[in-house]
């Protein structure tokens, strides 16, 4: 009679040789990839991407000035930080006599004139339409005319 080899295994199973190895080389793939993605996260916080809130107000950013010049920039930034730069913007972030914590700035490069855009202020013409909305409540407060941008619109850190 031929005896059956004793074993511990579950019938149909194989202990692959080097399976330790493999667990190491699996853990080693899922730590790259984590830490690929940590820079995937990096970047975008290093982008300015945090304005992303802002996006969703594009049309009626687009509607302010009446479809005209071409998207230069959105900014999500605090009202305090306009007092300096954009005194007029600062003016404007008061809703109903309380002052707004943030807002959002969309800029269009092109030609505008006062009586084309919704609630213009500053020049009469100018090259940079930049339309603040209050945030969260995109709500449109103003659309400043100016030659030049009262803040960066680009990623001038990179």
């Amino acid at each position: 009679m031929v005896e059956a080899p004793t074993t511990t295994q579950a019938p149909g199973l194989r202990v692959a040789r080097g399976g330790r190895a493999r667990t190491v080389l699996a853990c080693a793939v899922l730590l790259l990839g984590a830490l690929g993605l940590g820079g995937c996260a990096a970047a975008r916080n290093e982008l300015g991407t945090a304005s992303s809130g802002c996006y969703v107000d594009l049309a009626l950013a687009t509607h302010a000035v009446h479809h005209e010049g071409r998207l230069a920039g959105v900014r999500l930034v605090s009202v305090a930080s306009l007092r300096a730069h954009a005194p007029v913007l600062f003016k404007a972030a008061e809703v109903r006599g309380k002052r707004l914590g943030q807002v959002c700035l969309v800029a269009f490069s092109g030609s505008f004139h006062a009586s084309l855009v919704e609630r213009p202020v500053g020049e009469t013409a100018g090259r940079l339409a930049v339309v603040e909305l209050g945030y969260p409540h995109r709500t449109l407060l103003v659309t400043l005319l100016v030659k030049h941008p009262p803040v960066p619109f680009g990623h001038y850190h990179l």
